[in-house]
């Protein structure tokens, strides 16, 4: 998707996108690591104007992945959704070699170069921003048995999961004196 700047600063530009997860090298990457699979196409609608010396562009991105709960193991499919608004600025050829802490306005800003804004990092950006860094099937999910490997979400196994554990036994000899 791109955002050619002579026509954004005639008049607002709506423009929409539909592609497949494999057309972001990102995503690809996400995919290949086994962090998740994506399900569906990658939307995008974007409203861009110009505002004083910027563009402004506000729109969403939804798609759809498969993932692996990380406490049951279970495949589950969620659906991904964001609103976002990024402030394109023409880049000045500028590079800051040392650290500086970034306001709430430079945090969702980038920069351009050219005639033209391509939007495909940023759209990429805000869909790996929606997937879970821990996937959980539900809130309420219970996990394994460690003793068994048995999903708990499905019933109780039988396993004793009251015993001691080791690592910490040689904290029961410790005694606090008040």
């Amino acid at each position: 998707m791109k955002i050619e700047i002579e026509k954004v600063k005639k008049k607002q530009l709506d423009l929409s996108e539909s592609e497949p997860a494999s057309h972001f090298p990102t995503l690809v990457a996400m995919e290949k690591a086994g962090e998740c699979v994506f399900t569906a196409p990658v939307n995008a609608r974007v409203a861009a104007i110009w505002e004083y010396d910027h563009v402004r562009a506000a729109g969403k991105v939804e798609s759809a992945v498969r993932l692996t709960c990380s406490r049951c193991l279970v495949e589950y499919d969620l659906p991904i959704s964001s609103d976002f608004t990024i402030f394109y600025t023409e880049s000045k050829g500028e590079e800051l070699d040392e650290e500086v802490e970034l306001s709430d306005e430079e945090l969702v800003s980038a920069t351009y170069s050219g005639d033209e804004i391509e939007m495909d990092p940023e759209i990429a950006e805000q869909v790996m921003l929606e997937v879970p860094y821990k996937p959980l099937c539900s809130e309420t999910c219970r996990g394994l048995c460690p003793e068994c490997g048995a999903d708990l979400n499905a019933g109780e196994c039988g396993c004793d999961r009251g015993g001691i554990n080791l690592k910490m036994a040689a904290l029961k000899k410790i005694k606090i004196e008040k």
